[in-house]
């Protein structure tokens, strides 16, 4: 019934739990779920739960928050983009929120390797996990010239397509991604007390293009905001849709599983 499109089942705080966040997923109709790489590192553990569940998928990048990691070039994405069910690029983005004593001009490394994701996901026709925060004029921007840069390329798409996770941006935001044929995932952040403008905009996000997530451990929606969040909770984030869309939840969750088949392509029910 519910499908959870981000997750980070590999961190340790969830993956020694792994048999009762199961049990908890199949008692609360959450059917699947996609596992989020965040470095080059934690590939093959990310990977082995893709493989070793047959309701588990995954992804494979670098997290634009990660330093002192191995940096990923396009081979490396490629390699690993070729392996059996993983289906997307990411989480990649970019994040000027901790620049400290930094300026944004400092963050062209975070660029370039933003950059080398999108070619990955152009070239192997899967989609991109998008994170951005404090950087949403760069990483529209960027997703543009990449796409204008790829036009006159043969094999393979110009346009990159993905998913903008996560959501927490403007209305302006949203419409801009949607405008770059991209979806829009929605987080328990949608049911805390202070979060009526990204309510605004997940009410205004059309039923064709949005998914749901729990970024699981992390923002656990109410009634466990502050608690450990795992996949089990994403039903939550769909009701509080339903209750925005004026909806039942069950089509809330039909449309959100349905248009995470169409975006990943080679996922199942």
């Amino acid at each position: 019934m519910f499908t959870d499109s981000h997750c980070h089942l590999s961190f340790p705080e969830l993956q020694a739990q792994l048999p009762q966040i199961r049990q908890a997923m199949q008692d609360a109709q959450v059917d699947r779920a996609l596992c989020i790489c965040t470095t080059l590192e934690e590939f093959e553990t990310v990977h082995q739960l893709a493989t070793g569940y047959d309701n588990f998928w995954c992804t494979v990048g670098v997290h634009p928050d990660n330093e002192d990691v191995q940096e990923p070039s396009l081979d490396d994405l490629l390699l690993r983009a070729s392996r059996p069910k993983v289906v997307g690029i990411g989480e990649t983005g970019l994040d000027y929120y901790r620049l400290g004593e930094r300026s944004v001009a400092d963050m062209e490394w975070q660029r370039e390797r933003f950059r080398v994701h999108i070619r990955a996901a152009r070239q192997t026709s899967k989609p991109l996990v998008i994170h951005t925060r404090n950087a949403s004029d760069d990483t529209l921007a960027i997703l543009k010239e990449e796409s204008e840069a790829g036009a006159g390329q043969a094999g393979a798409p110009a346009k990159a397509r993905g998913v903008f996770h996560c959501f927490t941006e403007t209305q302006a935001v949203a419409r801009a991604a949607l405008d770059l044929e991209f979806y829009i995932s929605f987080s328990g952040i949608l049911t805390f007390k202070n979060a009526a403008d990204i309510r605004e905009v997940a009410r205004f996000v059309p039923l064709d293009r949005l998914l749901i997530e729990t970024d699981s451990p992390y923002l656990a929606p109410v009634p466990y905001r502050g608690k450990t969040n795992n996949p089990s909770y994403v039903p939550f984030v769909a009701q509080q849709i339903a209750e925005l869309k004026q909806l039942s939840v069950e089509t809330i969750a039909e449309a959100t599983s349905r248009n995470f088949e169409q975006l990943f392509t080679g996922v199942s029910a």
